[in-house]
């Protein structure tokens, strides 16, 4: 094979690679989305052995956590990618700890609503960890969708609404506290319906964790700790100038 071609094939072979990490962060992101849906609703409906369930297939996200984690070290270590291709690899190292800690939360989800399922249901059928839920929800999907298509202005949008999330989690808290008050047989509930909300305000977070891989990915620039709106300045700047 003349070195060219040899050339040409480690190439293939590479970008081969990639896609397959890829891909596969994809699929565990849908595999986390699912879980995170089936918990919510199986404590909304006081479905016992589904949100069993749910917790009990955890062990699903973790295996696919370790396995595309020893993939990337095994591209750091043998392919040593550079500039786009590296930040690429270490983008998707970190969402994958996010997505890990989405299901570790699904999973607590799953536990805590097979308990709320011996429990009476209040006259609500806990309306707001549906309306939380929904939120979060969506904003795992298009967290996802931006890193699939590596739409960093989506990603901005999306890390946005973390806002809002944390705006629902504060007036349920409020809304719990209320009902401990005025009814103390109700503090067992409302303490588990609280660890609930909980940990759906934190997958927000881990939502928007990812979103924030996804500017580093495309732009190179690390936004942790950035307001959002200097970032969409910025962004809009930088858009400007490649005109």
């Amino acid at each position: 094979m003349e070195k060219a071609d040899l050339s040409h094939h480690i190439l293939s072979r590479f970008n081969a690679d990639l896609e397959r990490v890829r891909s596969n962060v994809l699929q565990m992101g849908g595999l986390v989305e699912e879980q995170l849906a089936q918990a919510v609703n199986a404590l909304v409906m006081g479905d016992s052995a589904a949100a069993e369930l749910v917790a009990r297939n955890d062990h699903r996200v973790n295996a696919m956590e370790v396995s595309i984690d020893e993939d990337c070290n095994r591209i750091l270590a043998t392919r040593a990618p550079t500039a786009g291709d590296l930040r690429l690899i270490v983008a998707i190292i970190k969402a994958i700890t996010d997505l890990e800690r989405i299901g570790d939360e699904a999973e607590k989800i799953g536990y805590i609503g097979s308990r709320l399922a011996t429990m009476e249901r209040p006259a609500d059928r806990y309306r707001e960890i549906k309306h939380l839920g929904r939120l979060v929800e969506e904003m795992v999907h298009d967290a996802l969708d931006s890193l699939a298509r590596l739409d960093a202005d989506a990603a901005v949008a999306v890390a946005k609404r973390d806002r809002l999330v944390d705006e629902e989690y504060e007036a349920l808290q409020r809304q719990c506290i209320t009902f401990m008050m005025e009814d103390p047989r109700s503090i067992r509930r409302a303490l588990d319906v609280l660890w609930v909300g909980r940990a759906i305000e934190r997958i927000g977070d881990h939502a928007k964790n990812i979103c924030e891989y996804v500017i580093y990915m495309v732009h190179g620039k690390d936004v942790r700790h950035v307001k959002l709106e200097d970032v969409e300045e910025q962004l809009r700047a930088r858009a400007n100038r490649d005109e």
